[in-house]
């Protein structure tokens, strides 16, 4: 079980990474193809693109054939697509790369989070965040990694080549240790009974889909329009600026460090209650005293409070039904991920309108309704009680 959970942590990690030195090298990618800002929207669509076909459709592939044999192959094709855009000599050749990079990105994050799930349920214990927080500092890595090679000169095929191959070692070693595949009634057994019917399951799933949405606008602002608010709106210099999407992405990484023990004292509901609460007066508070040291603190506020809510939502998703946590799964985070896609649009048309400090409580706003919308995380037991839904051991695995 330790080995099993040291490989779903690396796939997490391999995921990260790649993503992390995808977006440094995008730049580099553009400069290379000579690309207007308008051409290389459309291969970042291409991507987005991919990411949705692969969660939406993809990756319920994890219910038929079991979240290792989706996770393995997934990852592995992880490290060979993302050399592709690399070597791409036209918009077209980079639009497919991207559009299949995308895919795989998509699969592996449905696998991936389905197989966390089932390494949570063996565990006996909440664990998810933890995924999640190595996830983050993947991305981290991929960044510093992404930088280290531009500013030695490396051409942006050589940087995909380099780091293409650690993700492909670290998913052979992945595959060595993972949780060995089981079929979806086998992942079933004793697992809770909600009393929920199909219709009912869906709607929820929805909902969920829905508060992640809300989350994942909270990130997209903080990454794209944190630095904009503090050099244009509070006037300081452009290296202070990147000050609050760092302190944003500190804070999160540190939260998810620490959100299985918050889990473990408060329960999936009160944490995720609190941690909207968080997020909306941290982010909310700052913009209100509108001075810059406020506006690093709260987004660093902001990235504390987000940073646990996502893990317990796809916790909650995968219990609903066991059996078909890759479905579930693919609702939620496909809904989630329209959230990140078009959440900073969403905000920098509002700032046209009523300007960007105005348009930053978009996310506390949305915060606020993810800590009152945190009661549907309980789950209906046999009773018709309502209860925390916690994870609960898989039935057979011994500890």
């Amino acid at each position: 079980m330790r080995r099993g959970r040291i490989a779903t942590s690396l796939a997490f990690l391999l995921f990260g990474t790649a993503l992390g030195v995808w977006t440094a090298r995008i730049p580099a990618v553009k400069e290379k193809l000579g690309l207007s800002d308008g051409r290389l929207s459309f291969a970042l669509l291409a991507f987005a693109a991919g990411c949705i076909v692969g969660m939406a459709l993809l990756g319920r592939l994890t219910d038929r054939f079991g979240s290792t044999r989706v996770l393995i192959p997934s990852a592995i094709l992880e490290g060979l697509l993302l050399v592709l855009p690399g070597y791409s000599g036209t918009l077209v050749v980079l639009c497919v790369a991207l559009f299949l990079f995308g895919a795989t990105h998509g699969t592996l994050n449905i696998a991936m989070n389905a197989n966390a799930l089932e390494v949570q349920r063996a565990w006996g214990k909440p664990i998810m965040s933890s995924f999640h927080a190595i996830y983050s500092i993947g991305g981290f890595l991929g960044a510093i990694v992404g930088s280290f090679f531009a500013r030695s000169g490396a051409s942006v095929g050589t940087t995909f080549l380099t780091v293409g191959v650690g993700v492909l070692v670290l998913a052979v070693w992945a595959a060595l240790w993972v949780l060995p595949a089981t079929s979806a009634p086998e992942a079933a057994v004793g697992s809770p009974d909600t009393g929920q019917g199909p219709s009912r399951r869906s709607l929820l799933l929805v909902f969920f889909g829905v508060l992640v949405l809300c989350t994942l606008v909270g990130e997209g602002a903080a990454a794209d329009w944190s630095a904009v608010y503090l050099r244009d709106n509070l006037e300081t210099s452009p290296g202070f600026a990147a000050y609050g999407f760092a302190a944003f992405s500190i804070m999160m990484t540190v939260g998810r460090l620490f959100g299985d023990r918050l889990v473990r004292a408060l329960g999936p509901v009160t944490l995720v209650r609190f941690s909207g609460a968080l997020a909306a007066c941290g982010l909310g508070a700052a913009l209100l005293v509108h001075h810059p040291v406020a506006g690093v603190v709260g987004f660093g506020l902001l990235g504390a409070g987000l940073s646990c809510i996502a893990p317990q939502v796809y916790s909650a998703a995968g219990n609903q039904d066991p059996s078909r946590a890759g479905r579930a799964l693919s609702t939620v985070v496909s809904i989630g991920y329209l959230g990140f896609l078009f959440g900073p649009i969403l905000i920098g048309a509002a700032a046209t309108v009523v300007g960007l400090p105005s348009a930053l409580w978009i996310p506390v706003v949305l915060a606020v309704f993810v800590a009152a919308g945190a009661t549907a995380m309980r789950a209906p037991s046999r009773s018709g009680e309502k209860q925390d839904n916690a994870p609960v051991p898989s039935a057979g695995v011994e500890r």
